[in-house]
């Protein structure tokens, strides 16, 4: 992943979860642990698209401090009309510019793939075959080098799929640069030059994380440096109500991508969402129904002619509403075949791609130059396969019984005369000179059982298995949905080609079946994916099928590896909590993992200036419990000594009032009207935690400041015997950042903090590297 810096001074750069690694030496409060083999280690940092980066943890959880309970009292019922409204707003507005976008890049890309494939038709129709080459492989190779530099010179987030980085956030991490504005222009025109390029990548993953950014910029009121300051969207400045917009996106994105807004509500609470209710499940529907419209109106538009090369086209993709068949028993073997293959291969095709992705990453660490060249290599390879390939195939006699256009060199169509005499077409240059999405329709097209010879089918599955694991990884934008669907499509087809009469089911409905068990086998979708399909191909008597083939191929899949997504998750470092604990953590407490820990850093109620600058110089924590002296009640009277939990307050609220110069000549509690002249609610949103922008004067240490009224006095809490997995499952449910572990004995003057759990703490990985004896009893999970 490249080399970087570890700096201990700047907060802003670490997930501030204990952290334990690196130059321990410099920190006056780490002490040496009882037992040095069992420290729990943690890697702040992951890959974020092709960068490597500096990763948080959001707080999801509710700060209730004192200013939060005074705000929440003396809201106003309007007040809370806003809240409710801008919320419906945004999921409209996050739909209506979802739809927009989407139908600017389908525009684009039948646009600008259309006349580079009718440029190539002219000079086949004169038999200038180089020429035709030259120029389809250098219009290729453009539109790459654009993709491309865009990536690695503005924002190198921008590339891949970025639903990986999106699951990471809805569960909890904060990936920085990922939702910007620079991201999503990057990703939008990205996606249309390696499009348009033909390249064996889809632009749906890209449409999914452009929904989130513009979620992201909504709520935020902008940029980071161009923010609206409406007092309105103070509602919106924390992480909780940033998560459901993001969410909303996520489900808009889908349905932009696949026109299928159940779909897409159905993916984001599937896939990527961690933390779900019901009134978010009616903001991404709706998100998702003005998706609809928006496409439809423009859709409606088009078919005037409006749109240049686009077509009439639909909300329907790959119509196959027309074809009516029957099943019978003997349809059961091949069905139950297509599932089993398309777990086996998908698991397969998880397994090659993540080794093909550990070699990009060694490449793409050399600088940029290497990224670019990678990419362009990748540009070269496809455009000379796709253009040189047909040659290969045998020209096979237009059937005059069929209605559509026989031969044609336009830029779509279901057969491509490529090179062949007058009264021939190319089987093989119908599906691989084409945009990616025709070469889909063409390949689920019914009616047509001897289109496509079993020869072409194989060099078409061959090729775009290939393409399939090296496209992937390089620095453009770019989607697993259409490289997955397009060689599932492939074998379905020839499946059914060899069941012959022995089936009453089409051909082009086998290759759909095949699509969808290959998206099951490697995303490991089951539910979103079958009501995409239905939506996709409008075809409802696939749905008995679909489920059955969905269900095997899931099932075949999950006995080999994890999902393609988990899969890069894992590689990029994202500190990602599944959502079943492995059983072996079912022996071991929270109050183990505690001691693996060095000793808890702690504040007092009211704490002197010098104390708090030396805990956020020497540490990288982002959070820190705050304990106060309690009297407590005897037998013969009053007695001093005990230590309470007053709560816990965070890194950036500390920052902020050192940034504010909050400080007190004398030991004391502030009254709470001193607290809210000083420090409006929302503006404790902010994260503002920069402490190499704090200068203090040396006058002003050995004053003191009040952290009560900062201080989150309902901190979640668990026993020091809790398990491991019991708090794990706590901590991923209820999206917490931090978990304090109490004894279960208080004993008087001793600390009633034992230790704070954090997501690095509770990854298995980590854990298995503290106690190395717990991966002889490690087992698969339970589900």
């Amino acid at each position: 992943m490249g080399e970087v810096t570890n700096h201990i001074g700047n907060s802003s750069n670490y997930n501030g979860e204990e952290e334990e690694q690196g130059d321990a030496e410099s920190n006056t409060l780490n002490q040496p642990l009882a037992k040095a083999n069992r420290t729990l280690s943690s890697t702040p940092l992951a890959l974020v698209g092709t960068k490597v980066s500096h990763i948080e943890s959001l707080d999801y959880e509710i700060n209730e401090n004192d200013l939060f309970k005074h705000d929440w009292r003396k809201r106003s019922k309007t007040q809370v009309l806003q809240y409710i409204f801008l919320k419906w707003t945004f999921a409209c507005l996050v739909g209506l510019f979802t739809g927009l976008i989407a139908t600017l890049i389908n525009l684009a890309v039948e646009n600008i793939a259309g006349y580079k494939l009718l440029a190539v038709g002219h000079f086949l129709a004169q038999e200038r075959y180089v020429t035709g080459l030259m120029m389809f492989a250098g219009a290729n190779l453009g539109l790459t080098l654009i993709a491309s530099v865009l990536c690695v010179c503005f924002a190198p987030t921008a590339a891949g799929p970025g639903i990986p980085e999106i699951k990471a956030y809805l569960n909890g991490i904060d990936t920085p640069n990922m939702f910007g504005a620079t991201t999503m222009f990057v990703k939008i025109i990205g996606s249309i030059g390696a499009v348009s390029a033909g390249l064996d990548l889809g632009k749906e993953g890209p449409l999914v994380h452009i929904g989130t950014c513009i979620a992201s910029l909504l709520g935020q009121g902008g940029t980071d440096n161009h923010r609206i300051k409406w007092r309105w969207l103070r509602y919106f400045n924390n992480d909780r109500d940033r998560r459901d917009l993001i969410t909303c996106g996520s489900a808009a994105g889908v349905c932009a991508a696949f026109r299928s807004p159940v779909g897409g509500v159905l993916f984001a609470l599937e896939e990527v969402a961690t933390w779900w209710r019901s009134a978010l499940l009616w903001r991404t529907f709706f998100s998702t129904a003005v998706v609809v419209v928006v496409l439809r109106e423009f859709i409606e538009i088009c078919k005037s002619g409006k749109c240049g090369l686009f077509g009439s086209g639909g909300l329907i993709m790959f119509d196959v509403s027309h074809v009516t068949y029957t099943y019978h028993v003997t349809d059961i073997i091949p069905v139950t075949l297509i599932g089993v293959i398309g777990g086996v291969l998908g698991s397969l095709y998880n397994h090659l791609l993540h080794k093909v992705l550990r070699l990009y990453n060694l490449i793409n660490a050399k600088g940029k130059i290497h990224k670019v060249l990678l990419s362009l290599l990748v540009s070269l390879f496809t455009s000379v396969c796709l253009y040189g390939l047909p040659f290969l195939a045998t020209c096979k006699p237009c059937d005059p019984s069929i209605e559509s256009r026989c031969p044609t060199n336009g830029r779509s169509g279901n057969f491509k005369q490529f090179h062949c005499p007058k009264g021939y077409y190319s089987d093989l240059a119908t599906l691989l000179l084409t945009t990616n999405v025709d070469a889909v329709r063409n390949i689920f097209s019914s009616n047509t059982p001897n289109e496509f010879s079993m020869g072409s089918l194989w060099i078409f599955f061959v090729l775009y298995c290939i393409l399939g694991l090296f496209t992937f990884g390089i620095a453009t934008p770019s989607g697993l949905f259409l490289p997955i669907i397009l060689m599932g499509s492939a074998y379905g087809r020839m499946l059914g080609g060899v069941m012959g009469s022995y089936t009453s089911i089409d051909q082009g409905l086998y290759a759909v079946l095949g699509a969808a068990s290959l998206m099951a086998g490697s995303m490991r979708m089951t539910v979103s994916l079958c009501v995409i399909f239905l939506e996709l191909t409008n075809n409802l008597l696939l749905l008995p099928i679909t489920m059955i083939v969905l269900l095997i191929a899931k099932t075949v899949g999950d006995s080999f590896n994890p999902s393609i997504y988990d899969i890069i998750l894992h590689l990029k470092g994202l500190p990602f909590l599944e959502a079943n604990p492995e059983p072996w953590m079912r022996n071991l407490s929270v109050g183990d993992l505690g001691d693996a820990k060095p000793p808890v850093v702690t504040l007092q109620g009211v704490e002197k200036v010098a104390r708090i600058v030396d805990v956020l110089r020497n540490t990288t924590h982002n959070a820190f419990p705050v304990l106060d002296e309690a009297e407590v009640v005897t037998q013969a009277g009053l007695a001093s000594g005990a230590i309470e939990l007053h709560g816990l307050i965070l890194r950036a609220h500390l920052v902020k009032v050192l940034k504010k110069r909050w400080f007190l000549t004398e030991k004391r509690r502030t009254e709470e009207w001193e607290v809210r002249e000083k420090f409006p609610w929302d503006e404790l949103a902010e994260r503002e935690d920069n402490f190499d922008d704090v200068a203090i004067r040396s006058s002003e240490m050995q004053m003191y400041v009040d952290l009560h009224p900062l201080t989150n006095t309902t901190p979640y809490t668990v026993m020091e015997n809790m398990s491991v997995a019991k708090a794990l499952v706590l901590f991923r449910q209820v999206g917490l950042r931090h978990l304090l572990i109490v004894p279960k004995i208080q004993v008087s003057g001793m600390s009633p903090v034992v230790g704070i759990l954090t997501r690095q703490d509770l990854r298995a990985y980590n854990i298995l590297q503290a106690f190395p004896h717990l991966e002889k009893s490690k087992g698969r999970k339970a589900h």
